[in-house]
């Protein structure tokens, strides 16, 4: 079975580091009006390369949270919109978390059902090799103490060539007899187990003078 492959939900590395000075914004380390740090002391802070930093703050930029002034650097002008940038992350972030969880449910729904496909294709191949080695539903059969025929070897009752029958099993007490030799011998209260046809089951309780059930 599949193990705990989870799917992991990244975002671009200038999407986390612009998240991150949101949420700075929001709790006040950054007040509106404040200039941020340069763009090189930014990228050396979160251990990202200026081009990142860039990206980061022009995300900002174009959702109105900060404001780029050409020559003099980057000013934070709203903290509302950075709350709500905020919101839509976390619902975003919420959304792909349950898109992730149903895309692992589905993976492992599919294995799951390729497992059980595989199961169903092995039960009935075990179930062709025992049709084959036994083609028809084996009769059960209880021989009654009433029963004629009982104490007899089943050489001396010979019973393929009197039933048509073929005797596969005899349950005597708690113990099963499979496949019983020549020298086996029936008594009363043992159930027999053979494989023949409809008239071979009438035969062999003929042979019993066991009295058919309608």
């Amino acid at each position: 079975m599949s193990g705990d492959n989870k799917k992991k939900i990244t975002f671009p590395r200038y999407q986390q580091i612009a998240v991150a000075l949101a949420e700075r914004i929001v709790a006040g380390k950054y007040p509106v009006g404040s200039k941020l740090h340069a763009r090189s002391t930014l990228a050396s802070n979160f251990k990202v390369s200026p081009e990142t930093a860039r990206k980061a703050i022009n995300m900002l930029a174009d959702l109105d949270i900060m404001e780029v002034k050409h020559g003099s650097g980057a000013y934070i002008s709203s903290k509302e919109k950075a709350q709500e940038f905020l919101a839509n992350y976390q619902e975003t972030t919420s959304l792909a978390k349950m898109e992730a969880g149903i895309s692992q449910a589905l993976s492992k729904q599919k294995a799951d059902l390729e497992e059980l496909a595989q199961m169903m294709t092995n039960l009935v191949e075990r179930t062709q090799l025992v049709h084959k080695k036994f083609p028809f539903s084996p009769f059960e059969l209880v021989l009654p103490t009433t029963a004629t025929n009982l104490e007899r070897s089943l050489n001396e009752l010979n019973l393929w060539h009197s039933t048509g029958a073929t005797l596969i099993a005899i349950r005597h007490a708690d113990e099963l007899v499979v496949s019983p030799g020549p020298y086996a011998k029936l008594a009363a209260g043992d159930t027999i187990y053979f494989v023949g046809s409809e008239l071979s089951y009438e035969r062999v309780c003929n042979l019993f003078n066991i009295q058919l059930n309608n």
